[in-house]
């Protein structure tokens, strides 16, 4: 199954140059606790995470008024294709440790957001049904 049939298509985004304020505040409203950040092309050059946030900017004493998400984002970020299979999206998380990969189209464009939950969520799904097949082939 390709990374593309179990992503979330709806992402919250933040840009480059807006504030930290601005972006912990979309993150408050929308109940995420990252945002990817996109260039101008709507390609990901990098994630915000609340742990950015914490330990970039206020752990630092850094004043998030005036401190740009660029300057505490999480670099690098890697981009799944949509059309990759999940075994190659999980290799890369395990790669850079991250439990989150923006899903891109051909042309490098956001398209969705794959998390480990997602991936863990169908693990769950295809495991519920191999044990009613398994329930249902065995003699009561």
């Amino acid at each position: 199954m390709s990374v593309g049939k179990i992503c979330s298509r709806i992402v919250y985004t933040a840009r480059p140059d807006e504030t930290v304020v601005e972006a912990a505040r979309r993150m408050k409203e929308h109940g995420v606790g990252s945002l990817v950040v996109l260039d101008e092309d709507r390609r990901p050059m990098g994630i915000l995470t609340d742990r950015d946030v914490a330990m970039r900017c206020v752990a630092e004493g850094i004043d998030a008024e005036a401190t740009e998400v660029r300057d505490v984002m999480s670099l690098p970020v890697t981009a799944m294709d949509e059309d990759a299979p999940i075994e190659s999206a999980l290799q890369s998380m395990a790669a850079t440790s991250t439990r989150r990969e923006p899903v891109v189209d051909d042309q490098g464009k956001l398209v969705g957001l794959l998390a480990l939950d997602d991936v863990l969520s169908l693990l769950v799904e295809e495991a519920e049904s191999i044990g009613k097949l398994l329930h249902s082939q065995t003699p009561h």
